[in-house]
């Protein structure tokens, strides 16, 4: 048996650390306006890596003549240029990830990026007065998956960006679908922009097109292994991990969603064994979750029993969070793409 379980981890983030480790997830540390590559059927990706890279000039240009600059900007009515706020409109697998980390990347800090239940946990930690405070002196604020589901922590989350761009940050955001959207392709613009209220006006929004372009050509999900076959890749696979399913979902259920990053850090790969459709609802999002943070760091995926493409039942799949479970697939298949490949198997 490999050395190491998930379920034996119990990470812990200190609230001093909770504003320094607001950075761009290692799987996105290289990634520039240079990497993007627009899809040439698609021509609202080029038109998004320009927008992108003008409002980074912004907040650079912005930036030099201090937060009371960019306190002038804010405020209804002024040129769309001016905006202290954009936001990234478009299903999953377009880019929009690698885009807002590559705005984060060309702009001067000081700068945050982090998910949005990333960002309501660091309220829950310091207090909403301490919050702003310390965030109040950067340059940029950037927003990945901003949940327009759940109504308290939007209005805690409206309340702060109101704050903060009084203040004179910038933000950029990324978002899930309301839970009544039930289209994969559709898109989100008019329910964030209704979601933020007041500061609906400070926002440029710049559509993004496309198909999810991690599946474009590509096969199904690898087959799942047999029980034996996956105890033997994770006691090969140094670093590795492995937990029966059952056991990680309620691991899970035991920590808050803004511990998975660090509960996976340093993962070389995540073995799963006796995999099965979510149990309820709760557990559902609870691994997509996991799968975000798992796909952010680029760690492999192993699993025995069912299918990843059979994660999440047909109700499920049929609901309200729909747009999430299609993204965590498209996710998880594209690791346990990885972990297959030449350059991630053990030894490689």
């Amino acid at each position: 048996m490999p050395t190491e379980q998930l379920t034996a981890r119990r990470p812990e983030i200190a609230p001093d650390e909770l504003i320094s480790t607001l950075v761009p997830p290692p799987r996105f540390d290289g990634v520039r306006f240079s990497t993007y590559v627009p899809n040439p059927a698609e021509p609202s990706q080029a038109d998004a890596v320009r927008a992108c890279s003008a409002f980074a000039e912004r907040v650079g240009a912005a930036g030099k003549g201090g937060a009371t600059g960019w306190r002038a900007l804010f405020g209804r009515g002024r040129k769309q240029a001016d905006r202290l706020g954009l936001y990234l409109d478009g299903g999953f697998g377009v880019g929009k990830t690698h885009l807002l980390a590559s705005l984060w990347h060309a702009v001067p800090g000081p700068k945050a990026y982090g998910t949005f239940v990333e960002l309501t946990h660091v309220v829950g930690a310091l207090g909403f007065g301490e919050a702003v405070r310390r965030l109040s002196g950067h340059r940029l604020l950037a927003i990945d998956e901003f949940e327009l589901d759940d109504p308290g922590d939007t209005m805690l989350v409206n309340r702060l960006l109101r704050e903060l761009t009084e203040a004179g940050v910038f933000v950029a955001a990324t978002s899930n679908t309301l839970p009544d959207k039930l289209g994969e392709g559709r898109f989100a613009a008019d329910d964030f922009l209704r979601e933020i209220q007041s500061l609906s006006a400070t926002f440029d929004v710049v559509r993004v097109d496309g198909p999810d372009y991690r599946h474009r050509g590509l096969a199904d999900p690898p087959e799942p292994h047999g029980d034996a076959d996956l105890v033997a890749s994770a006691e090969a696979w140094p670093g590795a991990t492995l937990d029966d399913f059952d056991d990680l979902c309620a691991h899970l259920a035991s920590l808050h969603p803004s511990r998975y990053g660090r509960l996976v850090d340093g993962v070389a790969a995540v073995h799963l064994r006796g995999v099965r459709p979510a149990a309820d609802q709760a557990i559902a999002l609870r691994l997509v979750a996991f799968a975000d943070r798992l796909y952010d760091r680029a760690i492999p995926v192993l699993v025995s029993g069912g299918s990843l493409a059979e994660l999440f039942d047909e109700d499920m799949l049929a609901g309200g969070y729909r747009k999430k479970y299609l993204r965590a697939i498209s996710r998880l298949t594209a690791l346990a793409r990885d972990a297959v490949s030449p350059q991630t198997a053990p030894g490689a």
